[in-house]
């Protein structure tokens, strides 16, 4: 004979399960120290500067066009 299953308990189990899941998928996505995140804030500030001195031309600041000699 095949075993008796307690419908109430077997969703309640999978529920338990699915939010196990989704809560294992958000540690992954959100679940950063702030160590990591101001080690990852301080090397794209790093990149960017690099990037930056790199240029060849300034910037124009902003809301002001480049002047153009005819």
């Amino acid at each position: 004979m095949a075993d008796i299953v307690n419908l109430r308990q077997f969703r309640k189990v999978k529920a338990r399960q699915e939010k196990e899941k989704a809560a294992e998928q958000n540690r992954l996505t959100f679940g950063r120290s702030k160590a990591e995140k101001n080690l990852t804030n301080a090397l794209n500030e790093k990149a960017r500067k690099a990037l930056d001195q790199s240029r060849l031309e300034e910037p124009a600041p902003t809301g002001e066009q480049p002047s153009k000699h005819d």
